[in-house]
């Protein structure tokens, strides 16, 4: 199972992205060009010693990340779905992808999803924490597999 950020805004969101990735033993991928200059000592900085065991790709664009991802399932978590990721059978190889913390993605991004997943909320509240809703999304497809490659 593989994490991707499509562009992402925040370098610290990006930083835990990777500490969780780590900790977790699923791969990141990063689809540029990132909000924020990629510069890496500060990015070490913020993935603190997690950054050495983590499986990383950086992606220069949305096009380069879909000819890297070998037949994997896309799976979009996004507010424009009707499918709580609880109720939905996660696969070993699947992609989690997240949006941009300030505009989620296009809707060219949006239709290549091969599925759009949502995390079920009180009324009235719009949005996690990019990081927070990866982790429980994760959390549930790495139970559902069993944590198997």
């Amino acid at each position: 199972m593989r994490l991707a950020l499509y562009q992402p805004d925040i370098p610290q969101n990006a930083g835990a992205a990777m500490r969780l990735c780590a900790c977790l033993g699923v791969g990141l991928d990063i689809i540029e060009p990132c909000g924020f200059l990629w510069d890496d000592k500060k990015i070490r900085r913020s993935a603190m010693d997690y950054i050495d065991g983590l499986d990383l790709a950086r992606h220069s664009s949305w096009d380069a990340f879909l000819a890297a991802r070998a037949g994997a399932r896309l799976l979009l978590l996004t507010t424009r779905s009707d499918l709580p990721y609880t109720g939905h059978p996660f696969q070993p190889h699947d992609i989690l992808l997240m949006g941009r913390e300030s505009a989620g993605v296009p809707d060219s991004v949006h239709e290549r999803a091969d599925v759009r997943l949502i995390i079920p909320m009180q009324p009235g509240m719009r949005s996690l924490n990019v990081i927070n809703a990866a982790a429980m999304v994760l959390g549930e497809g790495l139970r559902q597999t069993a944590f198997r490659a």
